[in-house]
């Protein structure tokens, strides 16, 4: 078995197992029941399936954020910020952090929502969507031999990358753990990207794997993020879980997380937690524009006026620049 999916969805997928889902029996999968226990910080909307599912206004919002948002508000106290303070995250030390953990990934640390080192299929589009997961596992004999009969006995005709392509939906990003696989690891090729940009509506893919025909995936608008390209059909792999928590590189990926990927690389947001995210994203973006405008004037040092105006006249200034483009930004909505 793979360490890299054995440490961690093996850990999840294994309880799952304890009480099979009537349809996807051949399958580690989450019931509704246990989706909703294991998300159960999510108290909004679900799919069917118990799946969170984040509004289509905070993916029209998420658009908006940078990486870096991202990662400042992901301790903000109580996940919000009040329209008048001077900006969560923003310290009079020169700093933009926030309080998420230690330093580096795990342990809470906000980095631990993000990954990089993609190949990015489409570098100036913006990927916003729910997670859909699914992981795959080395291919062994026996293993595939038991499944495939599993299957069967379900109606289904095999358990391929098809399988769970076939379900995805409107604003979904598909995230596929393919452990890093290259030759035959190749989740889709250009006519099954054609079909999850359809299906998904443009929502995206984050595969920790291979995909071929890039020369006509390349014609496509759909946001992608991929380990590697090769020519080689995918083999060698078996379809092992959908919809549980899996690991993506050094990151976990839980079912309904709202993925933002950019040029910089891709986050996994709670959908617990993207509210909060947002709301102070649209602190920053007022304080970047304001700061923009007082640094465009020439008048000041940058350390007069970054990360906090030095000034109680230009603090004031600020508060009620803030307090006023706020109100604005949310009488948009």
């Amino acid at each position: 078995m793979n360490i890299r999916f054995s440490k961690l969805t093996l850990g999840a997928c294994a309880v799952a197992m304890l009480v099979p889902a009537p349809s996807h029996a051949q399958l580690w999968t989450w019931t509704k029941d246990q989706m909703m226990e294991y998300t159960k910080a999510w108290t909004g909307d679900r799919f069917p399936d118990g799946r969170p599912k984040v509004p289509d206004s905070f993916i029209t919002r998420a658009k908006e954020m940078s990486q870096e948002e991202i990662t400042i508000n992901w301790g903000a106290p109580g996940a919000t910020a009040a329209a008048a303070a001077p900006a969560a995250g923003v310290g009079a030390g020169g700093g933009r952090g926030a309080g998420g953990g230690g330093g580096g990934r795990g342990g809470g640390s906000p980095y631990s929502m993000f990954e990089d080192g993609w190949e990015i299929v489409h570098p100036g589009t913006k990927m916003v969507g729910r997670a859909f997961t699914c992981a795959f596992m080395p291919a062994r004999p026996d293993l595939d031999t038991v499944v495939t009969a599993k299957a069967r006995e379900k109606g289904i005709p095999s358990i391929s990358n098809q399988y769970v392509i076939d379900m995805v939906q409107p604003g979904d990003v598909l995230v596929v753990d393919l452990y890093g696989k290259k030759e035959g690891g190749t989740i889709v090729g250009d006519n099954l990207f054609y079909y999850v940009m359809k299906a998904t509506r443009s929502g995206g893919l984050v595969i920790d794997g291979s995909v071929r025909d890039l020369e006509g995936i390349a014609e496509m608008g759909m946001p992608a993020y991929i380990r590697h390209t090769h020519p080689s059909a995918i083999g060698g792999a078996t379809l092992a879980a959908v919809n549980v928590a899996i690991r993506i590189g050094n990151v976990t990926v839980m079912p309904g997380d709202l993925v933002v990927g950019d040029r910089e690389g891709v986050s996994f947001i709670p959908p617990q937690l993207a509210s909060g995210i947002l709301d102070n994203a649209d602190i920053l973006h007022v304080h970047d524009e304001w700061t923009r405008k007082k640094f465009d004037e020439g008048k000041y040092k940058s350390s007069e006026i970054y990360s906090r105006p030095r000034d109680p006249a230009l603090l004031k200034e600020y508060e009620e620049y803030l307090k006023k483009r706020l109100a604005e930004i949310q009488g948009k909505r």
